[in-house]
């Protein structure tokens, strides 16, 4: 088909009226009534024997989080300072690596597909790998090898046309 005759089809198609609806058909969708909006979650109304401390506990939780998080990164800070002026760890004992390898490995893949609170699909893709760490010092003898599992996590949209 090409583009003159998609156009003649076109035009005939805008000359042509839409074919009138049954009569029952139509007589239903007047008659139907719209759906009821899905209930929405409400928040909690104060209850009279309820203790009011609870609503101060919303905002003490995560402020709390915050003042940890912040003594142990500034206990951090000092630590580093401290261990800075001294020989590293490596240069005390006398390793001197000769060889380093740094290696991952994938060792599965997957996806997952979760629901909302509020209904809405959300499509995750897994990754799970192998990190691996070897450190040899052929001198003194002596090979570091670490292994270690990591998960990937990452939300992935769902495509919609």
């Amino acid at each position: 088909m090409n583009d003159h005759e998609k156009e003649r089809y076109e035009a005939e198609l805008r000359r042509t009226p839409p074919a009138r609806l049954p009569e029952p058909f139509m007589a239903r969708l007047l008659a139907a009534q719209p759906a009821a909006e899905p209930a929405r979650p409400t928040r909690l109304q104060p209850t009279p024997g309820r203790p009011q401390w609870w609503r101060l506990w919303r905002w003490l939780a995560p402020t709390m989080a915050l003042v940890v998080v912040g003594l142990l990164a500034s206990l951090g800070k000092v630590n580093l300072e401290s261990i800075a002026t001294k020989k590293p760890l490596a240069a005390a004992y006398g390793l001197k690596a000769d060889n380093v390898q740094v290696d991952h490995e994938l060792v599965s893949s997957f996806d997952v597909v979760a629901t909302l609170p509020g209904g809405e699909p959300v499509r995750f893709r897994c990754r799970q790998w192998k990190d691996q760490l070897l450190v040899t010092d052929k001198s003194s003898g002596v090979e570091i090898e670490q292994n270690s599992p990591r998960i990937e996590v990452m939300p992935v949209r769902f495509e919609t046309y």
